[in-house]
């Protein structure tokens, strides 16, 4: 896991497992401002994709995923893949001998996260779901404005995350995210302020139409302290991206919370009685920022389990939403 020598110091050596959208728009960029990663092969079923890949960000191309896991000069794997390709590549990710930064959603069922968990665990390896936008100081901005009282005690936090259909050259529409992906955000946002425990106490996903088979879907979740979340995503709509806090003496909104540009300007947006201020806060990176969290703790030999157990208790609570929603009819 050491560099070619000179003064950059150890990295860890990552390959990449498909040439995903989020990978050659975001995550690749973003490892070649990181200091402490170095990507050294890209895999792709086909040769000119990966070579297109390698030709922008370096590293060797790669015909196939599984020769990518024979190579030695891999210490860890990002994958990218559709979600329904991330269990099966994680746990052979993992009988390589691989560590594995694995985009969200980690798995579809939890027993899927349980297996790749346990193998991770068994062979002392760090498996980490790439939820990005926690490593945005934004956030942290937010949750210590929230801890200071700013808006009195919190009693709803409300999200909304919807992706716009885009249309391939020839005018047919396409979708760049699927519903499980757009999904995880506002779920792991509402976890982030709102604490373990959370209960689902509805959901609801809407039928199958042209769009997909799942275009769009909401829950509502009660927290142990009493607050509740409303959550709502799809994959058909105007493009939004954002969160409330509403508190006992105020409320604070944040647009682009979660697909935010490096250099946008974060602007929180506080309401108190009728008093109304914007607080601007600092551009970050947070696609690079988590690439140097992974980094740090395999290089570092960090404990792995706050990463293994945060991908558990994201898929439970995914499993309970969609227990929930199957549970009633699909909404027209």
């Amino acid at each position: 896991m050491s560099g070619p020598g000179g003064p950059k110091g150890p990295v860890l050596r990552i390959g990449v497992l498909g040439c995903a959208d989020i990978a050659g728009r975001r995550m690749l960029p973003s490892m070649a401002r990181q200091p402490l990663v170095e990507v050294t092969a890209v895999a792709s079923r086909t040769p000119a994709r990966a070579r297109a890949f390698t030709d922008r960000f370096g590293g060797t191309p790669v015909t196939g995923y599984a020769r990518l896991l024979e190579r030695e000069d891999v210490d860890a794997v990002y994958l990218p893949l559709p979600p329904e390709l991330h269990a099966q590549w994680t746990l052979r990710a993992l009988a390589a001998g691989k560590h594995v930064l694995c985009e969200k959603p980690f798995a579809l069922r939890y027993a899927d996260a349980d297996k790749a968990v346990c193998l991770a665990r068994e062979r002392g390896l760090l498996v980490m779901e790439s939820f990005m936008f926690l490593h945005h100081s934004q956030h942290a901005r937010v949750r210590g404005l929230l801890d200071d009282g700013l808006i009195g005690e919190l009693q709803l936090f409300g999200s909304e995350f919807g992706i716009p259909l885009r249309r391939e050259s020839d005018g047919t529409l396409r979708r760049a995210s699927t519903l499980p992906e757009v999904a995880a955000y506002p779920l792991r946002a509402a976890r982030l302020f709102l604490g373990p425990g959370l209960r689902v106490a509805g959901a609801h996903v809407r039928a199958a139409g042209p769009h997909g088979p799942a275009p769009a879907g909401g829950a509502l979740l009660t927290a142990p302290s009493g607050a509740a979340a409303q959550l709502a995503y799809g994959v058909e709509h105007a493009y939004r991206s954002g969160y409330d806090l509403w508190g006992s003496q105020g409320r604070l909104r944040l647009e682009r919370a979660f697909s935010t540009p490096d250099e946008h300007v974060p602007v929180l947006r506080v309401e108190r009685g009728s008093a109304v201020e914007e607080i601007r806060l600092a551009p970050d990176a947070h696609f690079t920022n988590i690439a140097g969290v992974f980094a740090r703790a395999v290089l570092d030999g960090e404990d792995f389990t706050p990463h293994t157990e945060a991908v558990l208790d994201h898929a439970r609570l995914v499993d309970e939403v969609e227990q929930a929603a199957a549970a009633r009819p699909a909404a027209p």
